[in-house]
């Protein structure tokens, strides 16, 4: 287990200072930099080339909670699960986020986290990181036959939001449907994602993959609709290892919903690395209005 204290100052300098980030840092890391204020506290900002309908996108939201468990001087471990609540909007600006971890194992550890602005809980979330060994393997869900992302035009980025300029979407099925045309059948997307500025991928950028599908409800309904996210986990099946293999290549997603029923709808995603590695799934409950 690391030492127990303050963050150290090497630990700080990794963190960044949100006034002294500079013009050249990649817009992910911009946005979950995070200053230490003392033990288990931090402040970050929110950041604009993240912006979703409401607030910052989730996967932004979600990644800066991530981070500040990683840059923890107590972390035991990688990360294995991540489940983050949104108990209301994000605003722009300043926000505080609390951790800590509230049992260590001597193979895994669990975390606690809140999101804070002014007296408001805007966020909450638990994280479970754990040391992984060697052992049998398998893996039964692979991926679905699809096309090169070479042999697919990448997606517009004019969808109202900017946090998907961030990022290089190439659909083989399920694209973002035209206002006015008519619903799909089924709520499945399938697509090709890598960082738009060829940012090598970690737990970090794959934590915010795991949110870049668009809400189900948009699919079939061939039109967009009041929606947000009201809870989502995510489970980092791969090691650090096979995350750092990838690079900066595309990584491919593939989701759907289960059923929409008063008000909310589930959504289940599972990315792999076009080696073919599962290195994620992830599912979420989201509020809609239609």
């Amino acid at each position: 287990m690391r030492r127990r204290g303050r963050f150290p100052a090497a630990v700080s300098d990794r963190l960044g200072s949100v006034g002294g980030v500079t013009e050249t840092t990649h817009p992910l890391d911009r946005a979950v930099a995070l200053e230490p204020l003392g033990e288990g506290l931090l402040r970050g900002h929110t950041d604009d080339a993240w912006s979703n309908m409401v607030g910052p996108f989730g996967g932004i939201t979600a990644a800066t909670l991530l981070q500040a468990v990683l840059r923890h001087p107590e972390r035991h471990g990688d990360p294995l699960a991540l489940t983050i609540n949104f108990a209301g909007p994000v605003a722009p600006g300043a926000f505080e986020v609390a951790v800590r971890p509230v049992r260590t194992n001597r193979s895994n550890q669990h975390w606690s986290l809140e999101m804070r602005q002014g007296e408001e809980v805007v966020t909450t979330a638990t994280v479970l990181t754990a040391l992984r060994r060697e052992t049998w393997s398998d893996t039964e869900a692979g991926p679905p036959p699809v096309p090169a992302p070479e042999d697919l035009p990448r997606a517009s980025a004019e969808r109202s939001v900017r946090w998907v300029e961030n990022y290089d979407m190439r659909f083989a099925d399920g694209p973002m449907p035209e206002e006015g045309g008519e619903g799909a059948a089924e709520s499945t997307t399938t697509m090709w994602i890598r960082d738009a500025a060829g940012r090598p991928v970690d737990h970090l950028a794959l934590t915010a993959m795991c949110d870049s599908f668009y809400p189900r409800s948009f699919l079939r309904l061939a039109r967009a609709v009041p929606a947000g996210t009201v809870t989502l986990t995510i489970h980092y099946l791969a090691t650090a290892e096979e995350i750092a293999a990838q690079g900066s290549d595309f990584l491919l997603g593939a989701v759907h919903s289960h059923r929409f029923h008063g008000n909310y709808h589930d959504e289940s995603a599972r990315l792999w690395g076009r080696d073919g590695t599962l290195l994620a799934t992830s599912n979420q409950l989201m509020y809609f209005k239609a």
